[in-house]
């Protein structure tokens, strides 16, 4: 009796440890892979710890930088310049160059940042002139009477900017037929508004010494604008050029008409020595045919013939004239 159920029990309990044991390896494997798991998140999570923290290191650099380093801003604008260009629908190398070398009457070089090519050889310089400094001050000062400080320096540098750019006279090199004005570009739109806002002389002022400032949304405009102006030069030149081929054509046809005249006299002439020629061979009396007719009678060995209907017609002609003799 006691193996008869100790057989029945193992018949039970086999299958179960079995289960058991399966059970536990599921278990064991899943740990595994949440540990896996866990350590992969972390390794992620650092990542993107790591990365936020030099995202944030470079964009402090570039802050220092541009706040620190004249370069490194007027870097910064010529990219922010060349930015608006490629929105505008100008084409780089046709309708505007950049950093292009030019040399005044006095020798000295000079490389506006970039030249606007207008219709009819004319030109507009634009440069890019960025003051931040001040203007940083200016927006992180919670003291208003820093903030006033920092707005005068910001219209001061910006000031200062003109008058240099003015000094320049880029409108007047003998290169470039230049409008009589440049184009200051400021590329942080706020700072072209804070200073002319407080300094309502400060674009009049620009403009007496031939400069026009322009931020990113004035400028793009003002270059749509010459876009705009260049389809229309476009197509009144394509106008031209279709008026000048169709007069081109006009030209040929008269030619061509008057060598198909030519063709036709000459053609009347052919015929004209045609028909002459066919009379001394068909009509008449002795004509040609009823000649050579007369030598094959006489015997001439030939192997060919004379239509009879050729034939025909010419000795009836030659009998005709005998008979009305």
């Amino acid at each position: 009796f006691t193996e008869q159920n100790k057989e029945r029990l193992s018949e039970i309990l086999n299958p179960l440890k079995e289960k058991i044991s399966d059970f536990e390896k599921k278990v064991e494997e899943t740990n595994k892979e949440s540990i896996k798991g866990h350590a992969s998140l972390r390794e992620q999570l650092q990542m993107l710890k790591d990365m936020n923290h030099q995202i944030t290191q470079e964009a402090k650099n570039l802050t220092e930088a541009l706040k620190g380093q004249s370069k490194t801003q007027g870097n910064w604008g010529e990219f922010i310049l060349e930015s608006i260009l490629e929105k505008s629908g100008l084409v780089k190398g046709r309708e505007y160059v950049v950093q292009e070398s030019l040399t005044a009457e006095s020798g000295k070089r000079y490389q506006p940042d970039v030249i606007i090519k207008l219709p009819e050889n004319k030109s507009i310089v634009i440069d890019s002139k960025v003051s931040l400094v001040a203007y940083e001050k200016f927006i992180s000062s919670d003291d208003e009477h820093q903030k006033q400080l920092a707005l005068r320096e910001h219209i001061n540098s910006i000031r200062s900017h003109i008058k240099n750019l003015s000094g320049k006279n880029y409108q007047n090199l003998y290169q470039l037929e230049s409008l009589d004005f440049v184009l200051m570009f400021m590329p942080i739109e706020p700072a072209f508004a804070i200073a002319v806002q407080n300094d309502q002389t400060i674009f009049n002022d620009a403009f007496e010494m031939n400069i026009v400032i322009v931020s990113p949304s004035t400028l793009l405009a003002t270059l749509r604008t010459i876009s705009s102006i260049w389809r229309q030069e476009n197509q009144n030149r394509n106008a031209l050029e279709i008026a000048r081929q169709a007069g081109s054509l006009y030209d040929k046809f008269v030619n061509f008409y008057n060598d198909l005249i030519d063709v036709g006299k000459k053609m009347d002439s052919a015929k004209d020595s045609y028909e002459s020629a066919m009379k001394k061979i068909h009509d008449g009396r002795g004509n040609l045919i009823s000649g050579v007719e007369k030598i094959k009678e006489l015997g001439a060995k030939t192997s060919k013939s004379l239509p009879p209907t050729t034939l025909n017609r010419a000795l009836s002609d030659e009998e005709n004239l005998i008979e009305n003799q």
